[in-house]
């Protein structure tokens, strides 16, 4: 009875679904893989073997081939049921000792009169079977596999060469030095280039994972874009002189917060920002210099320089404080509540690896640096969620500057020679009147505190 008109075909064709993604699942269990790629050279090996003992006793050979199966299935049942600790090794030496007893009966298996040559039947089985070996790439597996044919067919050939020597004295040489000999030792290079393919194999995997692990400590503190620039340009280490925004980002009260949290509250919270700044930075394509406590020091033109390393650092610092005004820690069960307070400047760095003899750091030196600091300390005094120097704007292209800024000029920082004129952003998001900017500024007007990184060319100040 045919009931196929009884499905219906929603069902039919979610059954083909449901068949292929099995298939393409069993595709990627490497263990099926393995175990189908294995039988096909072991049946391989058996026809060929079978084959192969058509005109002599075929008992022997179908004896051989019997116990091998039935040895490769119970070895292939262990292996599915993960009870065995080195099963590749078991695999590599149960393949060698057939290709040994295949050998033994083309070889010594006959008496001396007969043509104990090897066949085409007999010569291919070890080819199959090292084939299937180097597919694993493991030099350890080729290496056992191939001494263990290897010795065994040699010392066959000398077996019989002996043979033939206590029959016919002085026959010993040519009967060892001939076309088998000449077959083995090609067995050997074949058996001596996969063992070289999978060591090259090897070493590159090495090398990847060891570059692997170099990008994955990099990238925690590079964003994706700079560590590809630093694998692609072994001189960005270097220290040389370039042109950069320097980010120093720093939570308010969070000193006092510490000295009463519990280690692992503290612990906690301490990553949870961490990770946010970070993530922050690197999607603007900085990088994090260091750490320090809960401060943060980010740079915009590390390794290398960009036109836009200003609009992106400024663009950041408000997002930055953004998304730290409206942060809850998960970590923190009492609802503490953090303030941020930004620095940002551009000037001329020094960066790369600054060399210690103990402890080597890739970082940036300089006096944009001490500046940048020195004005995220302003924050505090001022009230300012972000202070930014005037170089550092007259380098973004946007155009206007809009929010609620305000622009001091000629300010006096502490250590450093010559004032600088700034613009900052009070601790209040936005202004209820627009502020109008001093002579030689851009206008201020209202606006979103994220979107307040806007600024074109300022003239000198007044």
């Amino acid at each position: 009875m045919n009931v196929l008109p009884y499905i219906p075909a929603a069902n039919v064709r979610q059954l083909f679904i449901n068949l292929n993604e099995i298939v393409r699942k069993l595709g990627r269990d490497l263990r099926i893989r393995f175990i189908s790629l294995r039988m096909v050279a072991v049946f391989a090996a058996v026809a060929i073997t079978l084959i192969g003992g058509v005109g002599r006793d075929s008992t022997i050979y179908v004896a051989t081939a019997a116990i091998y199966l039935i040895v490769v299935t119970f070895l292939t049942g262990m292996f599915l049921a993960s009870r065995l600790t080195r099963p590749l090794t078991y695999f590599a030496v149960l393949d060698a000792i057939f290709v040994a007893c295949v050998l033994y009966e083309h070889i010594l298996g006959t008496p001396i009169t007969n043509d104990h040559g090897l066949t085409t039947a007999g010569l291919v089985i070890p080819f199959i079977l090292l084939s299937h070996i180097g597919m694993n790439l493991s030099s350890r597996l080729i290496v056992i596999f191939s001494a263990i044919v290897l010795t065994a067919w040699v010392t066959m050939l000398g077996l019989m060469a002996f043979r033939h020597e206590i029959g016919e004295p002085g026959t010993f040489l040519d009967a060892f030095f001939d076309l088998d000999l000449g077959l083995a030792l090609s067995f050997g290079f074949a058996a001596i280039s996969t063992c070289l393919l999978a060591m090259d194999h090897s070493r590159t995997r090495r090398r990847v994972l060891k570059i692997d692990r170099w990008r994955h400590n990099l990238a925690r503190f590079f964003s994706p874009l700079v560590v590809a620039h630093l694998q692609e340009a072994g001189n960005a280490l270097d220290l040389k002189r370039r042109p950069a925004a320097i980010m120093f980002v720093d939570l308010r009260d969070f000193t006092s917060y510490a000295e009463t949290a519990p280690a692992s509250q503290l612990a906690g919270v301490l990553a949870e920002y961490r990770r946010l700044v970070a993530g922050t930075i690197f999607a603007f394509g900085g990088t994090v210099d260091k750490f320090i406590g809960d401060g943060v020091m980010a740079v915009f033109g590390q390794p290398t320089a960009a036109e836009d390393d200003a609009e992106r650092a400024l663009d950041c610092a408000m997002e930055l404080i953004a998304l730290l005004n409206e942060w809850k820690p998960l970590s923190d069960s009492d609802g503490s509540v953090f303030h941020v307070g930004i620095g940002l400047h551009y000037g001329t760095i020094i960066g790369g690896v600054l060399e210690s003899g103990y402890h080597d750091e890739f970082t940036v030196i300089g006096d944009a640096v001490n500046v940048a600091q020195r004005l995220e300390s302003l924050t505090k005094d001022l009230g300012a969620s972000l202070v930014v120097s005037s170089a550092l704007l007259t380098q973004t292209q946007k155009g206007t500057l809009t929010g609620p800024w305000i622009w001091k000029n000629a300010v006096a920082l502490s250590g450093r020679r010559f004032p600088i004129d700034l613009a900052f952003l009070p601790r209040e998001s936005i202004l209820p009147q627009p502020m109008q900017a001093p002579s030689g500024h851009p206008e201020i007007g209202n606006g979103a505190a994220r979107k307040a990184a806007s600024v074109r060319q300022p003239e000198s100040p007044s």
